[in-house]
Parts: C-alpha cells; structure tokens; sequence
C-alpha cells in the first residue's frame, strides 16, 4: 500500500510534535507516551488490513468480527491517552492561546465513549 501521507504531516520524521522532534511535545505528551500511542495506532492499522482481507475473502463472521473489535479497542486506547494527557496538561498549566476548555475536553473524551 502506497503511503499518501504529506510530507511533513505528524507521524513522519521531522513533523512538529513527533519524537525526537528537540523541545516539542505531542498531542499524547512525553516522546515516549507519543511513541506509545503510536505503536497502538499501528497495530490497529494493521489489524483493520486483517479485518479487509477476512471481508475480501470471504471469512466467517466470527474472524471478521473478532479482528473488528481488536481494531476499536487499540484505536479507543489511543483516543483515551490522547484525551487524558490533554486533560492533565489542562489541569496543570496556565491557560493559554491553545488551550482546550473544560467543555471542549468534555466534548473529546465524549466523542470517545
């Protein structure tokens, strides 16, 4: 599968905010949390090609499901590591230009549930 990834666009060397980026932090926080993340985020990418290929052959319903769920889980996990950094980073900084509210970091981790 070709990347079509901008060059540049987070997740890719040299993005603002990946690790090893000097001085900068991501939306999951610490190089190693975002890291993390990522490694969840993968995982489920390669687990939803899974579930595309038991859909293109044929499989049972139960593998299809079963790879399915394994995809929402890592991606759920990855979203709630996103959104309980913000929440801290919220609690434990001045706030700033950008900021999440008390509201808009309610409306995130309800877009989860």
């Amino acid at each position: 599968m070709k990347d079509t990834t901008p060059a540049g666009a987070a997740g890719t060397p040299g993005a603002a905010g990946t690790p090893g980026a000097a001085g900068t932090r991501g939306p999951a926080g610490t190089a190693d949390d975002t890291r993390k993340v990522l490694n969840r985020l993968r995982r489920a990418q390669g687990q939803l090609t899974a579930v595309i290929a038991a859909v293109e052959a044929g499989s049972d319903c139960r593998t299809v499901v079963t790879q399915l769920a394994a995809v929402s889980s890592a991606l759920d996990r990855a979203g709630f590591t996103i959104v309980s950094h913000a929440m801290r980073e919220c609690l434990s900084e001045e706030p700033g230009e950008d900021s999440l509210t008390v509201e808009e970091l309610e409306k995130l981790f309800l877009t989860l549930a």
